[in-house]
C-alpha cells in the first residue's frame, strides 16, 4: 500500500500548463511577469497593498526584521510553539529571541503573556523591538488583543502566516495583520512554488526596500555598484508561474484541509482522552495539519506510541512542533510562560493533512489511530 504523506504537493496537469507558459513566454531569467502578477494576485488575496516574492517564508522574515530596523543585541517576542525558521530570522540580524507561551485556548501566542513579556522589556530598560507572532497550522492568532498591545508599546508586528494562507479572522485574510507578514509556499504548504514565499505588507516604501535588498542591494548604476549588505531573495518567474495557477485553486484547497479536520473529529472525537486543535472564536482556519492531543493517563498509549504505529504502516505522522524554549541553540534564551506549549509537545500529532488525500486514506489513517488507542 502507498505511503500516505503527512501534507504532499498537489500539482495538476494545470500547474503544469502554467509552467509550460512561462518557459515559452522566454522569461527564464529570475524576474518577469509571472512574478509581477503573482505579486499583485497575492496582495489582493491577503488583503495588502503590497507582495514582494521571495525565494522563502524565511526570507520573508529576515527581509522585514531588517527593514523594521532590528538588529544586534535587540529583543524580539517570538511564539514559542513554531518551527525553527521564525526564531532563526531574529539571529540573522543578530537580536535576542524571548519565547512567549501559548494559550490552550487556541496554540497560539498568548496575549496576557506577551504584555508580561513587553512590560518586563520596559522595566529592564530593554524594550522589546518587535512581536512575531505564528498562525500554528493554518490557525490566526487572536489579533484583537494582540495588534492594540503592540500599537500601545510602539512595536512591530510581524505576522508568520506560512501555514494560514487562505484563512481568516475577524473578517480579515490572514497575512493582512502588523506592519508585514510572511508567506511561505514550500512543498508542503497550502499552495507551493516548489520553494519559495512572499512579504507582504501596506507600506509601498518598505516593499521598494525589501524588493531591493532582495535582489543584492544593487545600487542604480550601469555597472554593479553596492553600497549596503543585499541579499539572492527573489523567487524566479518560472516559479511564480506555478504559484500562480496554485493560487487560482486556494479556496478548493482550504476546504479540502477543512474537511480532513471535520472528517477526524468526527471519527476520532468520541475517544477519552483525544482533543483536537481547537478553532479560535471568530476565526477560519486552513487546518494546514490536523493536530490532535492525546492523554497517556486517560488512553493508556502515549503520543509517540501511536505515530510508531502509524509509522509501521507506512502513514506518516509527526509531533507538534518541538517548542523553541526547548530546543539545545535557543537554551539561553528568555521564556515566559508555564509550559502550555511543553505539555502541546509532548502530547500533540499532526495527522496526514494533504489537500490531495482521498477519503479513503483518510479513513485508513483514522481507523488505525483507533486502533492504536483501543
Amino acid at each position: 500500500m502507498a505511503r500516505l504523506y503527512l501534507s504532499p504537493p498537489d500539482v495538476s496537469d494545470a500547474d503544469r500548463a502554467a509552467l509550460v507558459r512561462a518557459f515559452d513566454g522566454g522569461w527564464i531569467a529570475p524576474l518577469g511577469p509571472e512574478v509581477d502578477a503573482f505579486e499583485t494576485e497575492l496582495a489582493a488575496a491577503t488583503g495588502r497593498v503590497e507582495a514582494v516574492a521571495l525565494s522563502s517564508g524565511t526570507a520573508a522574515l529576515h527581509l522585514a526584521l531588517i527593514i523594521a530596523g532590528v538588529g544586534q543585541g535587540d529583543r524580539v517576542a517570538v511564539q514559542d510553539l513554531t518551527f525553527a525558521a521564525t526564531a532563526n530570522a531574529v539571529r540573522y540580524v543578530g537580536a535576542e529571541p524571548v519565547f512567549v507561551d501559548s494559550e490552550p485556548s487556541s496554540w497560539n501566542m498568548d496575549p496576557d503573556l506577551l504584555a508580561e513579556a513587553l512590560a518586563d522589556g520596559e522595566r529592564q530598560g530593554r524594550p522589546l523591538r518587535a512581536v512575531i507572532t505564528v498562525d500554528l497550522y493554518g490557525q490566526a492568532c487572536d489579533y484583537r488583543r494582540i495588534v492594540p498591545l503592540c500599537d500601545a508599546h510602539g512595536v512591530t508586528l510581524i505576522e508568520d502566516a506560512a501555514e494560514a494562507l487562505g484563512a481568516g479572522y475577524a473578517g480579515r485574510p490572514a497575512g493582512s495583520f502588523g506592519r508585514f507578514a510572511a508567506l511561505s509556499f514550500n512543498g508542503n504548504k497550502i499552495i507551493t512554488t516548489s520553494g519559495g514565499g512572499a512579504l507582504v505588507t501596506d507600506d509601498p516604501g518598505a516593499a521598494s526596500r525589501a524588493r531591493f535588498l532582495a535582489t543584492q542591494a544593487r545600487d542604480p548604476a550601469p555597472h554593479y555598484q553596492h553600497s549596503e549588505i543585499g541579499y539572492n531573495y527573489r523567487l524566479s518567474n518560472l516559479l511564480a508561474s506555478l504559484g500562480r495557477s496554485q493560487l487560482g485553486d486556494l479556496e478548493r484547497r482550504v476546504e479540502r484541509r477543512r474537511s480532513h479536520r471535520a472528517f477526524y473529529g468526527e471519527a476520532l472525537g468520541d475517544l477519552a482522552g483525544v482533543e483536537f486543535m481547537p478553532e479560535i472564536e471568530g476565526g477560519y482556519s486552513t487546518f494546514w495539519l490536523t493536530a490532535l492531543t492525546i492523554d497517556p493517563e486517560v488512553t493508556g498509549v502515549s503520543r509517540e506510541e501511536v505515530r510508531i504505529h502509524l509509522e509501521s504502516l507506512d502513514i506518516e505522522a509527526r509531533p507538534v512542533w518541538k517548542p523553541m524554549h526547548l530546543q539545545p541553540v535557543f537554551a539561553d534564551c528568555v521564556f515566559v510562560g508555564s509550559g502550555v506549549s511543553a505539555r502541546l509537545f509532548e502530547r500533540g500529532l499532526c495527522l496526514p493533512s494533504g489537500s490531495n488525500l482521498t477519503d479513503a486514506d483518510r479513513e485508513r489513517v483514522a481507523a488505525e489511530v483507533r486502533r492504536a488507542l483501543t
